[in-house]
């Protein structure tokens, strides 16, 4: 559930990019979000009380069938992990939208999203009924006209996935912290859909989620 909040006098503050302030809201714990991000506008992330995954999805708002593509996006920049100046490309190689600041310096593309079958295959049945991200992305993408069919491989804001020297990934404690930030510019009006992660099986949210806020300015370039 998107919770949305009046205007704190803080909010253009805290955005990592200045302008007029667009839309800020808190994403509860395990909760979903989405937004259009209107192309030049700024989608500043902030990790409240650090060490929360993000797991986030790229849609060209007038074309939902051009998404996000973490392969187009890897063989474009040459590395699997995203940083200011990572570009986040579409399956048809288009811009999407561009990492302009981060303060945590890695973020996943490769990790992929939890759900409840994975939950399950991972940790056990008594994992099964657990609320999972793939979960939140169906629930929130169903504004949208989006479905199942509709989901690809996601980013993982503040998430930890070092690679191992035999392939294999891990998911380790975050490098956020209290407040660190990362700044999205929307290349395209992109259509952004996020699940704040529940998970707790593991250590990509210090095994207790929490809020984070999504702040959305206009440089005054744009105006």
């Amino acid at each position: 559930m998107n919770t949305a909040i009046e205007t704190r006098p803080d909010a253009a503050g805290t955005a990592l990019a200045p302008g007029t302030l667009i839309l800020d809201e808190f994403v509860e714990a395990r909760g979903p979000w989405s937004a259009v991000v209107v192309a030049g506008d700024v989608l500043t992330i902030v990790d409240l009380e650090g060490n929360q995954a993000v797991d986030c999805l790229l849609y060209a708002a007038g074309d939902t069938t051009v998404r996000y593509s973490a392969a187009a996006t890897i063989a474009a920049q040459q590395s699997i992990v995203l940083t200011t100046g990572s570009v986040l490309r579409a399956d048809t190689d288009a811009a999407l939208m561009t990492v302009v600041a981060d303060e945590v310096g890695v973020h996943d593309t490769i990790g992929g999203a939890c759900s409840q079958e994975s939950n399950t295959l991972r940790y056990g049945q008594h994992t099964r009924e657990q609320h999972a991200c793939v979960e939140n992305f169906l629930i929130e993408g169903s504004r949208w006209g989006l479905g199942k069919r509709d989901l690809v491989s996601n980013i993982n804001w503040f998430m930890n996935v070092p690679v191992d020297p035999d392939g294999a990934l891990g998911i380790v404690d975050g490098l956020s912290a209290p407040g660190k930030r990362v700044a999205l510019k929307a290349e395209v009006d992109t259509l952004v859909l996020v699940s704040n992660c529940p998970q707790i099986n593991n250590p990509c949210n210090g095994f207790n989620p929490t809020p984070v806020r999504m702040i959305v300015t206009r440089p005054e370039a744009a105006l």
